[in-house]
């Protein structure tokens, strides 16, 4: 294939064999939030902050009302996400350190993103928002497959551009200091005026403007609604009816994203590209409930923790041409499934050297498969000594505060009170065999980690 686009180039046909390689591939976005709240979008049945257009996306699509987090870290999850592989695989494990001059300290290059997998099928690529996944340059988007990058390449990010002190990337010596950096516009530094949120809203608009006819995937990884909590007195207005000051930022974050997002549904329809446009709503984990204020649904556990308020997130799914709008899908999935459903729907050929672990989810979202898409879903942190294993209705959960692990049936107790080992043994060997298998084919964390208090440490 890559022989084929480098003679495409040398005749100058290439925009012929673009055309060709694309036909009948659907464009693709995936927009991520970050540590959204289960409970607290409306598809979801959530009430107190108001989702208007990410109810659009649940009822012109499909919600997973079981859709789940591959890490209970962010970054590990978005390796996940790009690559629709366990990131245990490749040890990938840890949320990533800060380290602009370590080459290993991000995805591993061995590793194909979704990006780099469409290439050779004529899409163009662009990432909006957040990377996390290693700020060396090795690692950085625009060579990672992305054509266009804008956004920022650490874990968080201040809000406010008067507070962007740091110009250039290898000048954050710290964590800290990386929430501080300008923004990027490809790999070149820019000053900006407004809104982290609503500028990545806007930027991601001109993305999908200046297409010009090849299949596009744009991944929109928000800020919103994780900390920092900030935004202007004038986003406030509307939630003076929530008491609690963190509840109230957060919600106004969360609002500025929905708007975001409603402001993309209508270029797709503007544009008549939205019934082909393979479209994904999820967040990067659970809601941080002591930082933001968040509301996990009726369910036990914050963010990071391996409970379902951590480790389950929303998630809808919208492809007009394809699936029926306003349904619900019960059993469980994962964010590993996003690359394999585009896989299925682009054509990207399976690569032996690195297979998925997510499956196709159309076959399933249409009902022509009654099985479920997973026979298990596995987590893992070892240097936390923590696994969990979902298997039908049962989860098994180990922490390193207990010798057993713990087995729930989450039909009868959505919030994980009741501990039921003792009452299935059988269950629980299974279940602990099935992930010793697991595990062994796992490896070790390898990718170095934010140290303990990293995250909040001072600038220096």
């Amino acid at each position: 294939m890559f022989t084929l686009l480098r003679l495409g180039f040398a005749l100058g046909v290439l925009p012929m064999l673009v055309s060709s390689l694309s036909a009948g591939r659907p464009n693709v976005v995936v927009i991520l939030a970050d540590e959204l709240g289960y409970g607290d979008v409306g598809f979801n049945g959530g009430s107190s902050i108001p989702t208007p257009n990410l109810n659009r996306i649940a009822a012109g699509g499909v919600v997973a009302a079981n859709a789940y987090v591959a890490s209970q870290n962010s970054s590990a999850n978005r390796a996940a996400l790009l690559t629709g592989r366990y990131p245990n695989r490749f040890g990938y494990e840890r949320s990533v350190a800060w380290r602009p001059q370590d080459p290993t300290a991000g995805l591993p290059l061995s590793e194909k993103t979704l990006a780099e997998a469409l290439r050779p099928l004529g899409y163009q690529s662009g990432l909006v928002g957040k990377w996390h996944l290693g700020a060396h340059d090795s690692f950085h988007p625009i060579n990672r497959g992305f054509d266009f990058f804008f956004g920022y390449l650490g874990g968080a990010h201040r809000a406010f551009p008067e507070e962007f002190d740091v110009q250039y990337t290898h000048d954050a010596r710290n964590e800290a200091d990386s929430h501080h950096t300008w923004l990027l516009r490809g790999m070149q530094p820019v000053r900006t005026e407004r809104h982290l949120t609503e500028d990545l809203s806007l930027e991601a608009l001109e993305f999908i403007r200046g297409q010009t006819g090849a299949p596009f995937f744009l991944y929109l990884s928000y800020n919103a609604p994780r900390s920092p909590l900030q935004v202007r007195d004038t986003e406030l207005a509307a939630f003076g009816h929530i008491k609690d000051e963190k509840r109230r930022k957060y919600a106004a974050m969360i609002a500025m994203m929905d708007r975001g997002v409603g402001q993309l549904l209508d270029l797709l329809d503007s544009l008549e590209l939205a019934d082909d446009t393979l479209l994904f709503f999820t967040s990067s984990l659970g809601g941080d409930i002591p930082a933001t204020g968040a509301y996990n649904g009726p369910v036990r556990g914050t963010r990071g923790e391996p409970w379902e308020g951590g480790i389950r997130v929303p998630f809808a799914m919208r492809w007009p041409r394809v699936l029926k709008g306003g349904a619900t899908y019960a059993k469980p999935i994962s964010v590993l499934d996003i690359f394999a459903t585009v896989s299925a729907a682009a054509g990207i050929p399976a690569d032996p050297a690195r297979p998925v672990d997510g499956v196709d989810l159309v076959p399933f979202l249409k009902g022509a498969n009654d099985s479920a898409p997973h026979q298990r879903l596995f987590l893992r942190l070892q240097d936390a000594d923590l696994h969990v294993v979902r298997e039908g209705n049962f989860k098994l959960v180990k922490t390193k505060t207990d010798p057993e692990p713990a087995l729930f049936d989450l039909t009868k107790d959505p919030k994980e009170r009741q501990n039921i080992a003792d009452t299935q043994p059988d269950m629980v060997q299974s279940m602990k065999e099935s992930y010793r298998a697991w595990n062994a084919q796992m490896i070790s964390p390898a990718i170095p980690g934010v140290s303990p208090g990293e995250w909040t440490r001072s600038r220096r």
